[in-house]
């Protein structure tokens, strides 16, 4: 470690957290870029409304997650505007807007610039690698959680290889080398455990995960504008982007209202490792489809914006179909699902009203293929707003406790 008055400090100087620690600017402004990124892959995904466009848009959503996540757990260890975290936050962030740039072109590479498969592969390990250097700075004398650091170095490295080597062989072969690097990250970071790792603050932590779900439902506000941004602005332009509004106004209720607070308080009852395997389990793994959903549904709004406004290529009596209506209505019901399976992490009860909307909204898709995209969405907007009604009828009193303890 350099000597505290030499030049050279800043490259090894911290702050560590404690548990009245909060989300900072620096950590917002990292979350823009996602911002960014998530409406280059929604966009990747409508200009490709295939199998394989989705696949693809997933595969480099996981991505993102997985950078992201690992971000959220340095800010919880260390100060994240201060010392060598603040300029690696930065060095980050501007890698992932490489990143973020090269999406349109991850797999299929224009003439006449860099290599956009490889440049992506090469930016987002450099994150990766960034981000576990920092940690293990930030880690001080701390012996267990440098131990986990080394450990998860493995499959880390193993997926920047695997990314890279995918993106020098290209299409066909890429895909599948990118879905491999994330299994080997995903499983293998699972597989480490958990015992080195600290969350000095659940309040913190919560937030960050509760920011970049707001992040990805701004995103598919942001697709609503971008579908009929050179569109006239018509009646049926109008009921569609009010109906759209009300989707995700729904998706943000049904988790900031009650469960955002309730996940929070159970992650600050606990401590030690249980603490760490419940933010990871809760939070790391159990926000993905959240988040990814809300993507998917962003995809699926955009779409049938389009339909509406383009009266040229669609009437409106034309319907919704394949992946665009996929995407909005299984969208949902993994968000859903999502919530369900979050809840029984958090507290081990299963919610049967969210359980049944979502299998309600997979039972329907077969009937929303033959309606006119508009009512399509209406039915989504309708059945979300009469979940949300009906849980603030049906638990009120609850739901008021919960806010009131949390000083809502």
């Amino acid at each position: 470690m350099a000597p505290p008055g030499s030049r050279l400090a800043f490259l090894t100087r911290f702050q560590s957290t404690d548990a009245s620690h909060r989300v900072t600017t620096l950590e917002l402004l990292f979350d823009l870029v996602f911002v960014f990124a998530f409406t280059q892959v929604t966009q990747l995904m409508a200009d490709d409304p295939t199998v394989v466009g989705v696949t693809r848009g997933l595969v480099l959503l996981a991505l993102l997650w997985w950078a992201w996540s690992s971000y959220a757990w340095l800010g919880n260890q260390a100060h994240a505007e201060e010392g060598i975290v603040r300029l690696t936050v930065l060095v980050a962030m501007t890698a992932m807007f490489v990143v973020a740039l090269a999406i349109p072109e991850a797999f299929d590479d224009r003439e006449g610039g860099l290599f956009a498969p490889v440049v992506l592969a090469v930016c987002y390990a450099l994150v990766r690698m960034a981000h576990l250097g920092c940690y293990l700075i930030a880690a001080g004398d701390d012996a267990g959680l440098r131990r986990q650091l080394y450990v998860t170095a493995i499959p880390v490295s193993s997926a920047g290889v695997l990314l890279v080597v995918g993106g020098i062989l290209g299409p066909p072969y890429q895909t599948g080398f990118w879905a491999l690097a994330l299994l080997v990250d995903y499983a293998g970071i699972y597989l480490a455990g958990t015992s080195g790792w600290r969350l000095n603050s659940p309040r913190h932590f919560a937030e960050r995960y509760g920011l970049i779900l707001i992040v990805a439902i701004g995103e598919s506000l942001v697709a609503l504008g971008v579908g009929v941004a050179d569109e006239a602005l018509t009646v049926a332009v109008l009921v569609g982007a009010v109906l759209g509004v009300m989707v995700s106004a729904a998706l943000w209720w049904l988790y900031f209202d009650v469960v955002a607070h309730v996940a929070e308080g159970v992650l600050g009852s606990t401590e030690g490792q249980e603490r760490s395997r419940l933010a990871r389990d809760s939070y790391t793994y159990l926000h993905f489809p959240l988040v990814a959903s809300v993507i998917f549904i962003a995809l699926g709004l955009k779409k049938t914006l389009e339909y509406v406004a383009d009266t040229d290529d669609h009437a409106l009596s034309d319907p919704l179909t394949g992946v665009p209506a996929v995407s909005l209505y299984a969208g949902v019901a993994v968000y859903l699902l999502a919530h369900v399976a979050f809840r029984w992490r958090n507290i081990h009860t299963w919610n049967p009203h969210r359980t049944i909307t979502a299998a309600l909204l997979l039972l329907m898709m077969p009937v929303a293929w033959q309606l006119p995209a508009l009512a399509s969405l209406g039915v989504v907007a309708g059945t979300l707003a009469l979940l949300v009604v009906y849980e603030v009828l049906r638990f009120s009193a609850a739901r008021d406790a919960v806010r009131h303890q949390h000083g809502v």
